[in-house]
C-alpha cells in the first residue's frame, strides 16, 4: 500500500534521475570537447584511446538514466493514483507529485523528439 511518505520518496528519485541526467549530458559534451582537443592537438594514441573510453562510458549512461527515469516515474503514477483512491486529505505533496509527473513527462517527449 502507498503511503504519503513513498509518495515523497518517489517524487525525490524522479528529480534526481532527472538532475543525473542532465550531469551526464553535461559530461558527454565536455569529455566530447575534451576527445576532439586531444585529436586537435595529436595526442598519444593511447591516451586518445583512454578519453574515448572515457567518452562512450559517459554516452552509455544516458540510456540507463532514461530507462531508470521512465520506471520511476510509472512507479510514481501507481503510487499516485493508489493514494487518490485511499485517502480524502490532499496535501501538498500530491501536487509536488503531479508537477514532477508533468515536468518528467515534457522532458521525456522532449528527448524523445531529439
Amino acid at each position: 500500500m502507498a503511503t504519503v511518505r513513498n509518495l515523497k520518496i518517489k517524487t525525490a528519485t524522479c528529480k534526481r534521475i532527472i538532475k543525473e541526467l542532465h550531469s551526464y549530458e553535461k559530461e558527454v559534451e565536455r569529455e566530447a570537447a575534451k576527445t576532439a582537443d586531444m585529436k586537435e592537438k595529436g595526442a598519444d594514441p593511447y591516451d586518445l584511446k583512454q578519453q574515448e573510453n572515457v567518452l562512450a562510458e559517459s554516452r552509455m549512461m544516458i540510456p540507463d538514466c532514461h530507462k531508470r527515469l521512465e520506471a520511476s516515474l510509472a512507479d510514481l503514477k501507481g503510487a499516485l493514483a493508489e493514494l487518490e483512491e485511499s485517502t480524502q486529505e490532499k496535501g501538498p505533496e500530491f501536487d509536488n507529485a503531479r508537477s514532477t509527473i508533468s515536468e518528467v513527462e515534457n522532458f521525456l517527449k522532449t528527448t524523445e523528439e531529439q
